[in-house]
């Protein structure tokens, strides 16, 4: 399928975009390509930006959004939250992920990584959407390592459900959930099946500062150097929140090659304590990406939100307003997410993917467009995204979402379904 987006605001100057094979094929002055069997898009009065990537999501529990709000974390969790999973299905996670994922779509998302129950539901879902996801086979042995050998064959067989989808943008990775819920053993474990299969590694860490202390209380250790101890840190690993870490942990994760994924909303909501250390992580050069984390601990999946927040709490934490430029939020959303996910996407280049989302430039919130990339972190929203392309395939064009009634009721009946017995 070709695609052509006509006269779009690219770096500043109008220009057309060849879109070919799921490929961006040719970058030119306006008119320059031929139409001839292409479908082609008006880009006048719009911007041409990467699509974003959400680096951190738990993407069904679009089902939970607004449930259980203002609690603590662990109270949130195991009184609230991992009761009413143990109720989920695969028509649950189907629904659930097809809504969050038209969520993406609509406010410029185009790749994500997910931790959840139900994978095979969340692939078909991928499949179904047409949009990325990275899809973590999630882990807990509740700190009880009495089969680890056991716990390893359900996560392969969580990695072939995955890959037995047949979605070439649906990835499969592990997803062991957190230090205060997988042993020690089992993360060891872990580490082996990825550095042997080499399968990405999505992992909790350093979320709360309790989280921290109970480790180092539990086991007598420093968590990040224990993980590092049992082989977890590594370029595969994709590392939520890392809030509570100090010089010497973030020292350590950058020499590893380990990335970051700040979720400013989710921490904020869930009053975690303390912003993410970023400025001492930029020094070290540890990539730093964005997420929103699940809509039950931030309600929404709205990346150009994430960015402003990121941006704001790194100004009021360190009282510099020179921390988290908007250039740096925003490379962080889409080139840094793309790079840590091991998509060849994140820029607008030849040769590059082309999952490219269109801006509406005559939006109030657009004008008078002094800065393109401060408006998109500052002013923008979901709201202005006009048109979203995925490895080439349009997935929205000037608003419309095909087939997005139906994700509605049907993720509607699917959370009525599984609250259907909640007091």
């Amino acid at each position: 399928m070709s695609v052509i987006v006509r006269n779009v605001l690219l770096d500043g100057s109008a220009s057309d975009i060849l879109i070919e094979d799921g490929l961006i094929a040719g970058i030119g002055d306006a008119g320059m390509f031929r139409s001839r069997g292409a479908t082609v898009i008006d880009g006048t009065g719009k911007a041409a930006i990467p699509g974003m990537v959400n680096t951190h999501t738990h993407a069904a529990m679009t089902l939970f959004r607004s449930y259980a709000n203002d609690l603590p974390l662990m109270t949130w969790l195991s009184e609230r939250i991992w009761p009413l999973e143990t109720k989920l299905t695969d028509d649950h996670v189907y629904w659930g992920t097809r809504l969050a994922c038209l969520e993406m779509v609509r406010s410029g998302t185009t790749a994500f990584n997910d931790m959840y129950y139900h994978v095979g539901a969340t692939a078909r879902a991928v499949k179904d959407s047409g949009i990325r996801g990275v899809i973590s086979a999630v882990f807990f042995d509740m700190l009880a390592a009495d089969d680890i050998e056991g716990a390893m064959k359900g996560a392969r067989k969580q990695v072939k459900e995955i890959r037995d989808v047949r979605c070439p943008r649906a990835t499969a990775a592990l997803g062991p959930h957190a230090p205060y819920t997988v042993s020690d053993e089992a993360i060891g474990a872990i580490a082996d099946m990825s550095a042997s299969m080499g399968l990405q590694v999505h992992f909790h860490l350093a979320e709360t500062k309790k989280e921290v202390m109970d480790y180092q209380a539990r086991t007598g250790k420093r968590l990040v150097q224990s993980l590092d101890d049992l082989g977890l840190l590594s370029p595969r690993l994709l590392a939520a929140h890392c809030v509570w870490l100090d010089s010497d942990d973030i020292a350590l994760l950058a020499e590893r090659g380990v990335t970051a994924s700040h979720c400013p909303v989710s921490n904020m909501k869930l009053s975690v304590g303390a912003a993410m250390p970023y400025v001492l992580m930029r020094k070290t050069g540890m990539p730093v990406t964005l997420g929103t984390d699940g809509c039950a601990s931030n309600n929404g999946l709205d990346m150009f939100d994430t960015m402003k927040t990121a941006a704001l709490l790194q100004k009021h934490a360190t009282g510099d307003p020179t921390a988290m430029p908007a250039h740096e939020a925003f490379a962080m959303a889409t080139l840094a997410g793309a790079r840590a996910l091991g998509i060849d996407a994140g820029e607008i280049a030849v040769g590059k993917r082309a999952d490219i989302v269109l801006v509406d430039l005559h939006r109030p919130e657009m004008t008078p467009g002094h800065d393109l990339v401060s408006d998109l972190v500052y002013s923008a929203s979901g709201g202005c995204v006009d048109t979203t392309i995925c490895d080439g395939e349009v997935l929205m064009l000037e608003g419309v979402v095909e087939g997005e009634e139906e994700v509605l009721e049907r993720a509607r009946e699917a959370a009525a379904d599984l609250f259907s017995n909640v007091e």
